[in-house]
């Protein structure tokens, strides 16, 4: 056989086939695992530098999942007809793989190592998500590379009250809940939802039914590992020296702890900077060459003492209780001319979020390997270097804030109103003005208020809040502490930033982020149980008093809607040849129509008066003529015999000489002309489908108008006989 370390394994995931096979493709990458799960095929491969990357305090780890469109059976549909930068769903799934495996690394690692999963084949019932999740881990374990796994991931979902594990195509277009849980052997390593408000317990209950799932996983990528897995290579740790580091610490921790005791993020960091030079100043002679690792000691001072005193003194660096929230305000309407603004602050995080309606045609339009093809809501999440009193160019949006936006977006989605109940497409972009932590939740709390004071109809207003953890030696099956509400330092020298967000009834999104392995159910019970309660706080205490409910009207610069629903196959008639008919109404009232394939009909403008009309001409256009009814129609050509009167874009009809007016008209130029208006009532429409008006009928029903014959005598005017005026010329139409 041509490739002699090929090896395949197989198994079943929440009852379907999924395989592992390694040895045939990309021999030379640490480890490669093409991973198929049914017809879903997904090409992982990790690699890790040999020496470690000089002058870096962190592990640098890089994940990219790549979305490749012959998977689908696509060509792209750039310019260029080729992949380019990643969309925002696959940033979004390289985050859910990074999530649960950095943890994993050690801490003291310094290698580049490269995590890179290629989707080559997709089953819509089979997400290749999780197929390269699974096959990431059996890449990573099976490698020479330092890292303690395995781990698998599963998704979930509630399909009529029931619990789906990895749900198909069709289930997740009923779903109540996307949940993805990721977990090692023990521990659940990572939590990614949105729910249409799911009560904690239920919540709970699927997360563990997703560990369990994991746990079967795990042990198959084991026994993958204990036949063909490699020994781990051997690195330089980045760790100081034990002396030197207790010999610095001795040195200036007195000083750390009085410049970290502060609720102002501003103070706290002018109080280090004397503390880091004088530290600079007394070691960088021991350390020339090497300055950076000062640095890294004096980070690991000041996360001794922020976790010290949460730990062992339950003593937060700003003065709060283990459960206190921070300060907190709302404001609404602080932006005169957009269409619904809203500012929440807790403490020193201070998010602003603005909303913008538009009609339907602005939806976002989505080129991704799933089934969705555009987005409705859009939520944008800005995080400028001014927000952390940094100096910076601002390059567009990073992972982080692409993820952070969205999981505002997953939180607010399952409240917004159908869109039969409110027909615009909405975009939220949230400007975090000043970050100290927890700026996503801030983000979802500002939304909120800014889509109520828009008039966005929700179902119920969210909030969300964040859970950290500072663990002790014995990890998280030892003594472990939860506090609500994380700032800054809290986040950067803790265990976790668990966020919730939900409504009063439930849970519609949450985001776990982990520096451990994982967490216990005692922990994700208690974390849920905390922001469970700080959640209802912000509501009932802060977001509520400053609006109870989404304003009735919307902003006199919002655009105004009309919808309707046509017969689909009078569509082409609305719209016209080119584009003619669709592109005279919009600019003739001033509007934007856009038409769905069902049939449904958008129309927005500024003026709702515009909009009706418009809705009118487009009801007249889609509407076929009826005998008796009446029109106001448009003259558009004069022949000898009569005119023709147009009733709506496209259809013309016939106004006979003899029917232009309630007395005799000798000629058509004598009562119209060209461009005129005339109300005409229709009489006949014959089997080839030509239609006979009479503005003399209408003159007659309408305005109470009498003929000729019927005329009362007036004085020196001699009345006509109509009844002797001959033969009637046959008509010539």
């Amino acid at each position: 056989m041509f490739f002699k370390n090929y090896k395949k394994w197989e198994t079943e995931f929440a009852g379907r086939p999924f395989s592992l096979e390694t040895g045939k493709m990309a021999g030379l990458a640490n480890s490669a695992f093409l991973a198929s799960y049914g017809d879903t095929q997904v090409l992982c491969t990790v690699t890790a530098s040999a020496k470690p990357r000089e002058g870096v305090d962190f592990f640098p780890l890089s994940v990219d999942y790549e979305e490749k469109m012959y998977s689908v059976g696509r060509i792209p549909g750039s310019f260029l007809r080729r992949e380019g930068r990643a969309g925002e769903k696959a940033i979004l799934t390289s985050r859910c793989i990074d999530r649960p495996i950095r943890p994993l690394f050690p801490k003291d690692l310094r290698n580049d190592c490269s995590v890179v999963a290629t989707v080559m084949s997709v089953d819509p019932d089979c997400s290749p998500e999780i197929a390269a999740a699974v096959g990431v881990s059996a890449a990573l374990a099976t490698s020479d590379i330092p890292w303690d796994g395995p781990i698998s991931s599963v998704n979930v979902g509630l399909v009529d009250g029931e619990i789906v594990l990895n749900p198909t195509l069709e289930q997740r277009e009923k779903t109540d809940l996307t949940l993805t849980v990721a977990s090692t052997a023990d521990l659940v390593a990572m939590i990614e939802a949105g729910g249409n408000e799911i009560p904690d317990d239920k919540m709970f209950e699927c997360i563990m039914a997703g560990h369990e799932e994991n746990k079967k996983m795990v042990a198959f990528i084991q026994s993958i590992v204990d036949e063909v897995g490699k020994p781990k290579f051997e690195y330089e740790s980045s760790d100081p020296d034990p002396e030197i580091f207790a010999e610095i610490e001795a040195f200036c921790i007195e000083d750390v702890k009085k410049a970290l005791d502060t609720d102002d993020k501003l103070v706290r960091d002018e109080a280090l900077l004397p503390i880091y030079e004088a530290v600079h100043e007394k070691y960088d002679e021991q350390f020339e060459g090497n300055e950076a690792k000062l640095d890294e000691i004096m980070y690991l001072v000041q996360k001794h003492v922020v976790r010290s005193w949460l730990k062992d003194e339950h003593k937060r660096v700003d003065g709060r209780g283990i459960d206190d929230i921070r300060p907190l305000n709302a404001e609404i309407d602080l932006l005169k001319r957009t269409h619904g603004s809203g500012m929440f602050t807790r403490g020193q995080t201070q998010v602003l979020s603005v909303t913008t309606l538009g009609p339907m045609s602005d939806a976002q339009m989505l080129d991704g390997l799933d089934e969705q093809t555009e987005k409705r809501y859009i939520h944008h999440y800005n995080f400028p270097s001014y927000s952390v009193g940094e100096t910076k160019p601002s390059r567009g949006p990073g992972r982080r804030e692409i993820g952070h936006g969205a999981l505002a977006e997953k939180a607010l989605v399952p409240v917004l109103p159908t869109v039969d109940e409110f027909p615009y497409a909405i975009r939220v972009v949230s400007e975090v003005l000043s970050s100290n932590g927890s700026t996503s939740q801030g983000s979802v709390c500002g939304s909120t208020l800014s889509l109520m004071a828009a008039g966005v109809p929700i179902k119920a207003p969210v909030a969300g809040i964040s859970c950290g953890l500072i663990t002790g030696e014995q990890g998280v099956y030892g003594d472990f502490m939860t506090m609500v509400d994380i700032q800054g330092l809290e986040d950067f020298y803790g265990d976790m930033d668990f966020k919730v967000a939900g409504t009063k009834n439930g849970i519609t999104a949450i985001q776990m982020d982990l520096k451990v392995h994982g967490l216990t159910p005692e922990i994700i019970k208690e974390a849920f149980a905390k922001t469970h309660k700080a959640r209802n706080y912000i509501l009932d205490e802060i977001m509520l008093p400053v609006i109870s409910e989404p304003r009735k009207e919307l902003s006199p610069y919002a655009p105004k809607m009309v919808t309707l629903s046509i017969d689909p196959d009078k569509i082409g008639d609305v719209i016209g040849k080119g584009g003619k008919v669709i592109q005279e109404i919009q600019a003739d009232f001033d509007v934007k129509i856009n038409i769905e394939e069902d049939g449904r009909v958008y129309i927005s403008g500024i003026d709702i008066d515009k909009c009706n009309g418009a809705a009118d001409v487009v009801r007249l256009i889609a509407t076929d003529p009826e005998v008796g009814a009446f029109y106001n129609g448009v003259v558009t050509r004069l022949m000898n015999f009569g005119a023709f009167v147009e009733i709506a874009p496209g259809k013309e009809g016939l106004v006979h000489i003899s029917r232009l007016d309630v007395k005799h008209v000798d000629k058509v130029e004598d009562v119209c002309a060209v461009g005129d208006t005339m109300i005409v009532k229709c009489i006949n429409i014959t089997e080839e489908g030509k239609i006979d008006l009479s503005r003399r009928d209408a003159m007659i029903e309408l305005d109470g108008m009498k003929p000729e014959n019927e005329i009362d005598d007036v004085p020196g005017k001699p009345r006509r006989n109509n009844n002797n005026r001959g033969p009637r010329r046959p008509r010539k139409d």
